[in-house]
Formats: structure tokens, sequence, C-alpha cells
């Protein structure tokens, strides 16, 4: 009887061992969980601090549509919960001063013949939400004013040739055909707005809560953005350029004006400052405004905004901070914090970004790297900000002191199932001995020692960087046997000036060495497998994957036609021939043709032989598609 019960207990011991396995068991990332990731951001801190309203968008593959609600979180991370549900998304949750309404942006259908985005309010002693505006513009933005009784708004022109929407359609009569598109501007198109036409423009307005009157601000004639309420309500800053032709130079001016109907605006800057068209920020005072400005004209694809104060009655002219251009890195996000005086901004710093507080020219760090956070919120004594990283999606963050504590856990489940890769920093010289530094993911369930095949991944920009934040082609990319590698190499940011600055007027030459170089580095460490290479990235990632193949003649005689961002590279010679590597550098110390070469003449069928090969030597897993287009 003894033995029965013992074997029972064990029978019983080992079922529940297996489902505690069975629950705790992941998997590596697939394609099909990309839909499954919920996307959390604008976060939105209550005027008393104790509450976080933010937008959470999903996908429905059924639907094969995407939804975006607003949801609403306590600062201790309780009582989270979605508090809109329409069919036709919401975004854009702001919190009137006074804390009585959360306000929205929605195309919900609200007033009758009113059509596209609106401004809702929800009531926080309860009840529906309501329609707030009947704008028949383009609502591209809005703020509340400090005393909570008006919105600046920011709405584009409408259509004039747009049907009209409460318009009934007559049975049996085809639509009128649309007009032909005009195009008479330098700068015709934008992405989400579509063509940009010269007799429609975008303008700041002043809508009153309490009567609903809807006023323009001011008179010009140009596009302006980026509204700002003066803490005392009376007046708004923003951005515009008054140019001839603004399109030629995408510069903007910083300009002052009171909220007032058909008011004449003062300028605070010269064309020579170069403002960026990010919101600016007024001191608590009312006697500042802090404003990010990008470097002379020529050298606006290598960026770097710095800091700038001007006084808001115009008596002297924008000053830099000077402990802010010591630390030779961009700033962005200003937001003046909890401190008398201190003025918070976000540093991109080799790999990583995290705020600063200035105050009286002292700069302090207030999270240390590896870190990346964005889209901070301040007020009520609180800090909220998003932030995630190589393992971790995007999630709202208090920041305590110099620690972090997460309060969504929109993607927690999902994390928790997922067996998700290691990512770690490399640092390596180029050719002329320049320090460059990248990322290096390894394949899921990679073991020391082993040669896997390796992707190049090259971001954009130029002024860009690949930093410490989650990268779902990357982990897909290592679910599936890669190593990935992510190269900063000279043009990006995150480095100072005289490295973004490094190939002005020179593309295709330090960045490839420093891209080549990074791949010997890899080959040396014993993780890439010479023989088993790919290379690719999206817009200037894209132009560079390009150089790459079509200067080097052995390359260029693998794969002809440049057509995908991502293409496989011919077999290399294994590194453990000691000449492997620097014959290949011998190849590239060749003189450059200044454009890529033309290889159209190779074989097509050379090429499909090129991804072929090297999709079927993949060890660990089946190869993934090499130019996934969702990606």
């Amino acid at each position: 009887m003894r033995t029965k019960t013992l074997s029972r207990l064990l029978l019983l011991t080992l079922i529940a061992a297996t489902v505690v396995t069975a629950q705790t068991a992941r998997h590596p990332l697939k394609l099909d969980d990309l839909a499954r990731f919920r996307d959390v951001r604008d976060p939105q801190l209550s005027p008393d601090g104790q509450w976080v309203a933010y937008v959470v968008s999903t996908t429905d593959t059924k639907e094969d549509k995407s939804n975006t609600h607003i949801w609403m979180v306590g600062y201790d991370g309780k009582n989270d919960r979605q508090i809109t549900f329409s069919n036709d998304s919401e975004s854009a949750p702001r919190w009137s001063p006074d804390g009585k309404y959360l306000s929205f942006t929605s195309s919900r259908s609200g007033k009758p013949g009113v059509r596209g985005s609106q401004v809702w309010l929800l009531d926080r002693s309860g009840g529906e939400a309501y329609q707030l505006t009947e704008l028949k513009g383009r609502l591209q933005g809005y703020e509340w004013s400090p005393d909570s009784k008006r919105l600046g708004l920011l709405i584009g022109d409408p259509d004039p040739d747009a049907p009209d929407p409460a318009a009934t359609p007559t049975p049996g009569v085809p639509p009128k055909p649309p007009k032909p598109i005009v195009i008479d501007r330098y700068r015709y198109k934008q992405d989400v707005q579509g063509y940009l036409l010269s007799g429609r423009h975008t303008y700041i307005y002043l809508y009153d809560i309490a009567t609903k009157k809807l006023d323009r601000l001011t008179k010009s004639k140009w596009d302006e953005s980026s509204p700002s309420w003066s803490p005392d309500s009376t007046r708004l800053a923003f951005m515009s350029n008054h140019a001839d032709d603004p399109d030629r130079d995408p510069a903007a001016q910083l300009y002052v004006a009171d909220a007032k109907a058909g008011v004449t605006e003062k300028p605070l800057t010269t064309s020579d400052n170069r403002a960026s068209r990010a919101r600016p920020e007024w001191s608590p005072d009312g006697k500042w405004l802090v404003f990010t400005e990008g470097d002379e004209r020529k050298f606006g694809a290598y960026n770097m905004e710095h800091l700038m104060f001007v006084p808001v009655d115009g008596s002297s002219a924008p000053t830099r901070v000077k402990a802010v251009e010591d630390l030779d890195r961009g700033v962005s996000g200003l937001r003046f914090g909890t401190e008398t005086g201190s003025l918070i901004a976000l540093v991109s710093d080799d790999r990583s970004v995290y705020p600063i507080s200035i105050n009286r020219n002292a700069v302090k760090r207030l999270l240390d790297p590896p870190v990346t956070v964005s889209s901070l919120s301040i007020t009520g004594g609180h800090t909220v900000l998003l932030s995630g990283d190589d393992k971790k999606s995007t999630e709202i963050y208090t920041m305590e002191g110099k620690m972090l504590r997460q309060i969504t856990h929109q993607n927690d489940a999902l994390m928790n199932e997922l067996q998700l890769a290691e990512t770690a920093d490399v640092s390596f010289k180029s050719k002329d001995g320049t320090e460059v530094h990248g990322l290096l993911t390894y394949p899921v369930g990679y073991k020391k020692g082993t040669k896997v095949p390796l992707l190049l991944r090259i971001h954009g920009g130029p002024n860009g960087q690949d930093q410490h934040s989650f990268s779902f082609e990357r982990q897909f990319f290592a679910a599936n046997g890669y190593a990935v590698l992510a190269v900063n190499y000279r043009g990006s940011s995150g480095r100072g000036q005289k490295y973004s600055r490094a190939i002005f007027a020179d593309w295709g030459h330090y960045e490839v060495e420093d891209l080549e170089a990074g791949v010997d580095h890899v080959i040396q460490m014993g993780v890439a497998d010479a023989d088993r290479l790919g290379v690719g990235g999206w817009s200037y990632g894209g132009i560079l994957t390009d150089y790459m193949i079509a200067t080097d003649p052995v390359e260029s005689e693998s794969l002809g036609n440049l057509r995908e961002n991502f293409l496989p590279v011919p077999a290399r010679r294994s590194h453990q021939d000691p000449n492997a590597i620097p014959r290949r550098r011998a190849r590239l110390q060749r003189p450059r043709p200044r454009r890529p070469a033309n290889v159209s003449g190779a074989p097509q069928s050379r090429r499909r032989n090129a991804t072929r090969d090297l999709s079927k030597r993949v060890s660990r897993h089946h190869a993934p598609e090499l130019c996934p287009r969702s990606l």
C-alpha cells in the first residue's frame, strides 16, 4: 500500500513538473508574433501627477487593420485600463490643466455632417465622451491653454475640391471624376499629408471652450507649427519659415504672438539660427523660451541639434549653453523639470538616449547608459517616459532618482513567451585607426565558438544611430540562426560633430571602410562564418549596400543589379586563412568610383544561386527570406 502511495505521489509530481515546463516553455520569435505586439506611446501625466493617459495601438489581422485607443494607469502602476472603444480609433490624449477633462482626437462618428479628426472631451466626473470641435480642415495637433479656457489648434486648409461629405449620391449617376493634381511647389508631397499645393497651408487657431468660437491667430501667409502657450495663457510661441520659398530650406524661425485673433507675430530668431520645428518650451516665469537649432545648411545631412535660450521680449539674441555644447551631442525633447530653474533634455550618446538636467550652466546625467528613453511627461512632481531595451519592448516607466519603475505591462505576456537573443556592444578599429562602435545580436541559443551566418544591417540617415532598444527585425533574424551586426559608421549621430561630418561630400568612403571593418571584426571574434554573409539596409543603408557591393570587384561580379534592400554577399575566404582579410582590404584600397559601378550585366542565374547557397547553409534553423518587405 505504501509503495502504491509513493508511486501515485511520484506520478503527480511528474505531471505537475510537465505542466510547469509547458507553461514556462519559450519559443523563438516568429513572423506571426509581429501582429501581437502592442505599440505603447504618448504618455501624459495628469496635473496632479497621479494618473497617466497613454495610447495603445494593436493590429487586427482578421480585419486587416490597426486599432488605436486611449488607456489610463495610476502613477503607482495600478488600475491600468482602456477608456475608449470606438471602431475609428483615438489618439493624442491631453489633460486640461484644471484636471476636469481628458481630451483626445478621433474621426469617430459624431455630429451630423462633420467629418475628419475632431477634439473630443471626457469629463473626469463621469459620462460618455462628447465631440467638442466641428472643424472643416485637417486637425494636425492641439494644446490646452494653462487656464483651461482655450485650445491652440493646428489646422490644415481643407481641400476645396474634396466631395461634400454630407452629399447624398444620386442613384444611377456616376460620381464626378477627381480634378487633376497641379504640381506648383518645389516640395510637393509629404508622407501622411499627400500632395502639397501652394494654395493650402497649415495655421494656428484659437478655440474658446465656452463659446466654441474659432479664430485664426495671425494673418500671415506662411505655414505655422508647434504652438506653445505661455504660462499665463496670454501668448503663443510657434515655429514658421517666412522665407520667399520655404520649400527650399526646411529650417524654421521662432515667433511669439499675443493670444488674440488676427495679431502680427514677432520674430525672436533670424535666418542665421536655423531653428528646428520641434515645440519651443517656456520657462515657468514666462521670461524665456528654449528651443533647438541645427547646423549650417550644408551640413543638413549630419545635423546635430543645439540648445538655445532667448528672452521673450527680444532684448537679446538667442544664445547656446556652453555646458551643453561641451557635451558635443545632439539634444531634443526639452521640458522644464520639477526643480526650480532646471531644464530637462534628451541626449543621443553612443547607442543610448538618456535625460540630462541643465541648471545654471551645469549639466547632470539623470540615467546611466546603456538606456534608451523618449517622450518625457513632467508634472505634479513626477516624471514618466517611454523606455525599452534589447530584449524588452517599449513600455511606460516612472523616473525616480536614477531608477526606472515600469508601470505598464502591455507586452509582458508576449515577452514571457519568447526566447530572445542576446545583444552586446562591439568596438573595433577602422582602416585608418578610427574607433567604431556597434551592436552584435547573437543567434538564439548561441554557443560560444560556433561560427554562424552574419547579416550586416545598415541604419539609414546617415545621421542616426543603432541603439539599445527592442528591434523586432534583429530578433527575428536571430531567431532564425543569424548573427546581426549593426554598425554606427562615421556619419552616424551619438559620437559628436566631427564623427558625423567625417563623410561630408565623400559618401561611400569612410562608412564602407567602417562597415567592412565591423564584419572583419566579427569574423575574427570567431562568431561569423566568412562563407555565409549578408548585407542590407533601408534608405541610406540601401545606398551603402549598393556601395559595398558595387565598389568591390568580386562582390559586384557575383551580384549584379542591386534592386533589393537585403542582399547576400558572395562567399568569402575563411578567416582562418591569415591572408583572407588583408586581401579583401587590398581590394578596398583600389580607387573607388564616386558613383556605384554599373553592374547590371551580371547573369540572373548567378544572383539566384548566391541567394540559394546562402540560405541552404544556415546550420541552426531554416533561413528566412532575405528580403522581408514587411520589416
